[in-house]
Parts: structure tokens; sequence; C-alpha cells
């Protein structure tokens, strides 16, 4: 049988290099592989529906799924995963002492819709008490000015959400005074640079992350993997095998990290950081499937209609490529 010819957009992570270079090739298929940072693939894809198989934001996923308007389905290929307490950028002029002093304050950020955000406004709500109706929204660019939501949303009442003026950036209205905090996934320049009076809302992070996963065992999906949907309906053997091929990579990525003989990642410890992490988190700390993922996705989806961006409550479920849902057992 000839091989599809289908492009791809995904970031070279470790976990995805043996897609980009063939050790782990998608059978039946022939790529042809854009390595892409994340924000410029969904906006290709969420606007454009430009790639066939292609790295999604899972909030905009989510949002455009429960607006039945999804090019894409997805696969549970968990591709990008962060804790996200360390996202949280604050004035330290402005008496912000927990998550809680944030009420009433103007909180920037890059799109309202990112899954990062969404996370952080969720934690924020379950643990501190944070309501999002309760700060003051300003949306922009983090680092270049005029940044809007990729695809278009539609909060309820109650949520300030301004766009800042289209010669401003976040980080530079954080470092101004103009903002109490950011929340984003990128560090904005003014806290890489040391600028006076801005620091993370958690300057330990790791440990109050590894808190949150003890307590929860939640580490947060960000990104999955998509197939344009009348791809994955023409071809039905498409959506399984695309899990596989990016399940083998993973797969490799993880054996070299635990390589002590010769490393390849260039940090001195990374082995040890490794094994840490397995014993601190569990043999498949990121892992792919569904069901090893039901509990952060149902948080997930929970935060997302909760916080006004799913025109209704999403079922998990309804995600995905229902063949990834059950897979062969031997």
């Amino acid at each position: 049988m000839k091989s599809l010819q289908l492009s791809m957009s995904c970031a070279n992570y470790d976990r995805t290099s043996a897609l980009m270079d063939g050790r782990a090739g998608i059978e039946g298929v022939d790529l042809i592989t854009s390595q892409l940072e994340p924000e410029e693939s969904f906006h290709r894809a969420f606007k454009y529906a430009e790639f066939d198989i292609c790295e999604i934001s899972l909030s905009s996923h989510t949002m455009m799924t429960s607006r039945g308007q999804n090019a894409y389905v997805a696969i549970p290929a968990f591709v990008s995963r962060l804790f996200r307490h360390s996202g949280i950028y604050i004035r330290t002029d402005r008496g912000i002492r927990s998550p809680s002093d944030l009420a009433g304050k103007k909180v920037g950020l890059p799109e309202y819709q990112i899954t990062a955000n969404v996370w952080i406004r969720g934690i924020l709500q379950d643990d501190y008490g944070l309501d999002p109706a309760s700060v003051r929204w300003r949306r922009g660019g983090v680092e270049q000015a005029g940044r809007e939501e990729r695809a278009p949303i539609k909060l309820p009442p109650g949520i300030e959400l301004e766009q800042i003026a289209g010669d401003k950036t976040l980080s530079g209205m954080l470092a101004d005074g103009e903002l109490d905090a950011v929340i984003s996934a990128r560090a904005p320049s003014c806290f890489l640079r040391g600028e006076p009076d801005v620091a993370r809302m958690f300057p330990d992070y790791p440990s109050v992350e590894a808190d949150y996963f003890r307590r929860t065992r939640i580490f947060p999906t960000m990104h999955a993997i998509g197939i344009r949907k009348e791809l994955a309906e023409q071809h039905p053997w498409l959506a399984v095998n695309v899990l596989k091929a990016f399940t083998r990579a993973k797969d490799l990525a993880f054996t070299e990290m635990g390589q002590i003989g010769h490393l390849y990642h260039s940090l001195p410890w990374g082995v040890a950081a490794y094994e840490q992490a397995r014993r601190d988190m569990g043999d498949d700390y990121w892992s792919y499937g569904f069901e090893a993922n039901r509990h952060v996705l149902e948080t997930f989806v929970r935060y997302h209609h909760q916080q006004g961006l799913s025109a209704r409550q999403v079922v998990p479920e309804e995600l995905f490529s229902p063949s990834t849902l059950d897979l062969t057992r031997i």
C-alpha cells in the first residue's frame, strides 16, 4: 500500500525527536515535518488548520470541541506537561504575600484561553480560594505587542478582560508597575534580567509543585497531538498508528535519559534527577494514554468550564479519537 504523505508540526522535544529523525516513524505515513514553537503551531492550526498532524493546545481544543467547531481530533500523546506554579510573576511592592492577594489586582496574561493559564486559575481557586472573577485581567503579548486570542472566546459576565494598548507588552508593563502581576507559560524578560520589584509568586516552586503532586497526583497536561478530523475519518487506522509512533519516540527518549554510561542530555546529574522523578512520581510519570490520565483530564475540563471557556461541560473522551481509547491488550 502506498504511504500517505502527511504534514506534521511539533516542537522537537527529546520525546518527539525520534519522529523527526525517522527512528520512530508512523506506519503507513511519509511525514513532512515542521519543527515549530508551540505558539506558532497553535496559531496556524486553530486559525488556518494548516497541518495534517499537529501539536495542539489542550485548552483551545477543548473550547472548539465544546462548540462542535474543531478541525482536529486528538490522540492522548501529551507531548507537553508542566507544573505551573512557576508561571506567576508579581510586583513585590504591591502587598502580594499569597495568591489570595491577587483579588482586585491588574494581572496580565498573553491569552485567556491558553492551557497554562487555565491550570493556574484553577489551582489558585481550588487551593487558595482566588475567584478568577475577582481579578482584573489584562491581555497582550508578553514580549511582542498586539497578541490576541488564537481562537475567539466568549467569557461569562463578571469577568473583566481588557486588551492592553497596542504598543505595549506585558513584560514592559510589569517592569513599569502598570501591572501588579503576570501569569504566563514563558517567563517575562523583565524577570529574567532581574528588574527590581519583580519576582515569582512561589520562589521555591519545585517544592510547592512537588507538594501539589503528592496531594493530587496531577501532572498537568498542556499539549496533545491533533489529527485533521477528515483524515482520521477517511483512514480509521491512522489515529492509533500515530499514537503508537509518539509512544515509541517517548520510550526511546526515556531510555536515553536513564543511560548512565554516556549522557544523552547535557546535565551532569540528569540521570539522578530522572531516577528521583521516578521515585517521587512513579515509573511512567510522563504517561500517554487516556485511562492513565483520566483524573488529570477530568480536572482540566472542570476548570475549563468553570472559567467560561467551554460552551458546555465537555466529557474528556470527546477530545480523542475513539480508537485511541481502547487499545489492544495482549
